[in-house]
C-alpha cells in the first residue's frame, strides 16, 4: 500500500491531556496567533486587492482556518504527530496576479483541479519517491532561509519599536535564563501577557475594530474551469505545496524526530484544497511555521496533542473568523513580530545545525542563500529554486555525498 497505516490506539481524551502541559499548551496557543496575525494580512489583502467583497474574504478565512483545522485533528489523532494543515502563502502570491485577469470562478476551478492532482500523487505515491530525492540538510538549508525573516523582524522590532520588543524580549530571556521561573510560566507566555499589557496601556488596538461576536456566514463558489486558469495555475500551486510547503513540515518535523506520513498527508491536502476550495479558500498544505513551533519543546511522543490544540483553536477562529481576525489585525505590528521571532529561536538554531553540519553543505549553502534572495522565476518563489538550485550543486560537487546514503 502505498497510504502509511494509522498509529493504532487512537489517543482518548484523558490520554490527550495526560501529553499536554503548560508549555505544550503555550506553545500551540503562539503557533496558532503566528498562523492567525500576518498570513491573515497577507489573505486579506490579496483578496481586497482581487476585488472580493467582505462575504468573499470571511469565507476565505473560514476556509483557511475551519476546513485545516478539522483536518489537522484527524491527521495528529490518527497518526500521533504534529500535522497542523493551514493555506499555502505562496500559493496566495500567485493567486494575486491572477484575479487580475481570471475570474474568482476561475480561480476556485484551479484550487479543485489542484486538489485533484495532489490527492492522485498522494494515493499512487509519487510524492515520497520526489521527496526522497532531496538531502534532509538542502532541505533545512531551505527551512532556514524561509525561518530567517522572522528572526531578523524581531531584530528590526527591536530597533524601531523597542517600547514594544524590549519588554518582551527581557521577559522571554529572564524566563530561559532561571529554570525556576521558567517552569512556573512558559517563556513565550510570560512574553505574550508582558507585550499585551503594555500595548493596551500605550492606547490599546490600531484603528477602532469592530470586535462584536458574529458567525460567519460562509459562501459557497461555483468553480469554472477554463484552459487559462488550469495552464497558469495548477502546476505552480500543486509545486508550492507538494514541494516548497510541505518540504518544509518534513523537514521541521523530521529533524525533531517524527517520521511524517508523506504520501496521506499529499491526500490530506489533496482533500482540504477540494473542501476549502468551494468555498473560495486557496489550497493546503502542512505548515512548517506552526508545526516548527509545536516541536519547539516537549517529547516527541506528545507533539500530536499541541497540533490538536491548534486544530481546535482553528475551528473556533473560522467559525467566528470575523471578530477574530480584526482583533489581531488590530494589535500593533510589532506585537506579532515580536512574539513569532522569540518562538523562532530553538527553531532557527536546530534548522542551520542540521543543514550545515554534516554533508552536502555547499548545495545546502546554495539553497540558503537562493532562498533568502526571495527571487522569483517563472511566478515560482525562492524557495523553490533553492532546493532546485542547491541540489543541482549538491549533484554536480558533492557526489560522495550521495553515494554514503542508502537507497
Amino acid at each position: 500500500m502505498t497510504l502509511e497505516p494509522f498509529a493504532r490506539p487512537f489517543p482518548g481524551p484523558a490520554r490527550i491531556l495526560s501529553d499536554l502541559n503548560p508549555q505544550l499548551i503555550a506553545n500551540a496557543f503562539v503557533a496558532f496567533i503566528f498562523a492567525a496575525s500576518g498570513p491573515v494580512a497577507i489573505l486579506l489583502a490579496v483578496g481586497r486587492g482581487g476585488g472580493l467583497g467582505d462575504a468573499e474574504l470571511a469565507s476565505w478565512v473560514f476556509g483557511a482556518f475551519a476546513v485545516n483545522g478539522a483536518i489537522s485533528i484527524l491527521m495528529c489523532l490518527v497518526y500521533r504527530q504534529p500535522l497542523v494543515f493551514f493555506w499555502t502563502i505562496p500559493g496566495i502570491v500567485l493567486v494575486g496576479p491572477a484575479l487580475q485577469h481570471l475570474s474568482f470562478n476561475e480561480v476556485v476551478g484551479a484550487y479543485l483541479a489542484t486538489g485533484l492532482l495532489m490527492a492522485l500523487l498522494g494515493v499512487t505515491g509519487w510524492v515520497r519517491k520526489v521527496m526522497a530525492l532531496f538531502p534532509t540538510p538542502i532541505v533545512m538549508a531551505m527551512v532556514a532561509g524561509v525561518f530567517l525573516k522572522f528572526g531578523t523582524d524581531w531584530v528590526h522590532a527591536l530597533h524601531g519599536e523597542l517600547w514594544l520588543a524590549g519588554p518582551m524580549t527581557a521577559v522571554f530571556v529572564l524566563l530561559m535564563a532561571v529554570p525556576m521561573l521558567g517552569s512556573r510560566m512558559p517563556p513565550l507566555i510570560g512574553a505574550l501577557i508582558v507585550g499585551v499589557a503594555i500595548f493596551m496601556a500605550a492606547g490599546g488596538f490600531e484603528g477602532d475594530p469592530d470586535l462584536s461576536l458574529k458567525l460567519v456566514e460562509p459562501v459557497i463558489s461555483t468553480p469554472a474551469f477554463s484552459l487559462q486558469a488550469m495552464a497558469e495555475l495548477v502546476v505552480p500551486l500543486a509545486v508550492t505545496v507538494l514541494v516548497v510547503q510541505n518540504g518544509q513540515g518534513f523537514g521541521v518535523l523530521t529533524s525533531a524526530r517524527h517520521d511524517p506520513p508523506v504520501n496521506m498527508v499529499s491526500v490530506a491536502c489533496g482533500v482540504g484544497s477540494l473542501a476549502a476550495g468551494l468555498v473560495g479558500t486557496v489550497c493546503s498544505c502542512l505548515t512548517g511555521p506552526t508545526n516548527a513551533i509545536i516541536v519547539g519543546e516537549g517529547e516527541p511522543k506528545q507533539h500530536y496533542a499541541p497540533g490538536i490544540v491548534v486544530g481546535l483553536l482553528a475551528l473556533l477562529f473560522g467559525l467566528f473568523s470575523p471578530v477574530f481576525t480584526q482583533f489581531l489585525l488590530a494589535a500593533p505590528a510589532a506585537f506579532i513580530v515580536t512574539l513569532a521571532g522569540l518562538a523562532m529561536l530553538r527553531v532557527l538554531q536546530a534548522a542551520f545545525v542540521s543543514a550545515f553540519s554534516g554533508a552536502h553543505v555547499l548545495g545546502a549553502l546554495v539553497t540558503f542563500l537562493v532562498t533568502v534572495s526571495n527571487i522569483s522565476i517563472l511566478n515560482i518563489g525562492a524557495a523553490f529554486w533553492g532546493l532546485v538550485f542547491g541540489y543541482a550543486v549538491s549533484r554536480l560537487i558533492e557526489k560522495a555525498d550521495f553515494a554514503k546514503e542508502p537507497l
